[in-house]
């Protein structure tokens, strides 16, 4: 927390402080936390649905870092907004008492003892859903297994991703017959909201005829180097290309425009330009939040970053969402379920720190291959929708009955 600094706000929330908006006294309340960003957006949906239902019901969303707070507060409200308490019995305990939730959703992979056993003693039934167990994670988790065995039967059903995900949860410890296969949140992405910004770059690249259009979305230290190297190659072939540069943390803003300002390639920060002529052949630095997904919709070919160097990568849902052909790297860890289907349906191209540039320039020369990688990559999103029907169902079901089984597709009988 101190070296990152991505987890000082909130401190008072963290520590037990249940804000006053949340102390309205309303009987029937839903807790749902979210990591960040990713574990956001894949559980709106599914809040809305559940709302939708229940509309005399309160849901509260917690999350844990700072992008995932902002993001949640522009969706869903301040006002059933909080930090996550940090997993202490007394934090803890203070926002079961002032919320009293029947139930707890959990989002991916978030097993808190304290927060599980507080919410069992209260009487809460716990849900994880879209839950995984990553390659990295796994190994560990074994090695725990006995002590997580005890944490993991607090929960009262787990939705997993994927039937891997599912082996995986009892191999770990997870009753078997609580577990079951709820299919990938993030496959039913809602459509990008307008942002009339994008629309106003969009408008600039068509008038100035520049093109093509990389979109690199997600980047993390080391990437941008590389891209950046792959895009004075792209620069030679096509002079009016443009790259739109998105790094993943806003910490990193700052180095990275340094870094543009010291390649010698014409560069813009987006927080800097409001409209007027873009340039051919320039970098447009995306140092701004919640426009990166909307800005999909221009690119001629989008690479999705965290990819290239160890850090398990990051979403792809978005550019498949507008048939836009697909880039990542050898390092998918995160998505490891997702980018498989992907693979499977050729609709994905991975390529490593050597083939990026060749890889790069060889899809902005065969205008055909490009379309097929983009319409199947959307054909393969449309195709795995549906997660969030089944979570829904099943947290409605267990909330009429917790001791009642849920009745569930297998992944067998999902493919048939």
């Amino acid at each position: 927390m101190l070296r990152h600094g991505k987890y000082r706000a909130g401190w008072s929330e963290r520590l037990g402080g249940v804000p006053r908006r949340l102390r309205t006294g309303r009987p029937e309340t839903i807790w749902i936390h979210a990591v960040s960003v990713g574990e956001v957006l894949a559980i709106t949906q599914v809040l809305a649905e559940i709302q939708a239902q229940l509309p005399d019901w309160r849901i509260v969303v917690s999350t844990t870092t700072d992008t995932g707070q902002k993001l949640a507060r522009q969706k869903f409200g301040n006002d059933r907004v909080f930090y996550a308490p940090l997993d202490l019995p007394w934090t803890v305990q203070a926002y079961i008492d002032a919320l009293q939730p029947r139930l707890l959703v959990l989002a991916e992979s978030e097993f808190w003892p304290n927060l599980l056993h507080c919410a069992r003693q209260w009487g809460t039934a716990a849900a994880v859903v879209n839950a995984r167990v990553s390659d990295r994670s796994l190994p560990r988790y074994k090695r725990f297994r006995r002590l997580l065995e005890r944490v993991l039967d607090d929960v009262s059903v787990f939705l997993a991703q994927s039937q891997e995900d599912a082996d995986r949860l009892v191999a770990i410890g997870a009753p078997a017959d609580r577990v079951h296969v709820g299919g990938n949140l993030k496959f039913d992405v809602a459509p990008p909201k307008r942002v009339e910004v994008v629309e106003r770059i969009a408008e600039e690249t068509r008038r100035e005829k520049i093109g093509p259009v990389i979109v690199a979305g997600s980047t993390l230290d080391g990437e941008e180097l590389m891209l950046l190297e792959a895009f004075r190659a792209v620069r030679n072939l096509f002079p009016s290309a443009m790259l739109l540069l998105a790094p993943r943390h806003p910490e990193r803003f700052g180095t990275v425009a340094i870094l543009l300002a010291s390649s010698e390639i014409p560069c813009r920060r987006r927080s800097q330009w409001s409209g007027g002529p873009l340039a051919g052949g320039s970098v447009l630095l995306l140092d701004t939040i919640g426009e990166l997904a909307s800005l999909y919709q221009i690119a001629d070919l989008a690479f999705v970053g965290g990819s290239l160097v160890a850090k398990g990568g990051h979403n792809i849902l978005e550019p498949a969402y507008f048939g836009v052909p697909i880039l990542v790297g050898p390092h998918t860890e995160n998505f490891r379920d997702i980018v498989e289907i992907f693979l499977r349906a050729d609709a994905l191209t991975v390529v490593t720190p050597q083939t990026l540039t060749s890889t790069v320039l060889d899809l902005l020369d065969d205008l055909e291959k490009r379309e097929r990688l983009g319409r199947k990559a959307k054909e393969v999103l449309l195709q795995e929708q549906g997660a969030t029907r089944r979570t829904v169902n099943a947290i409605l079901g267990l909330m009429r009955d917790p001791g009642v089984p849920i009745p569930f597709e297998t992944a067998t009988e999902r493919q048939a």
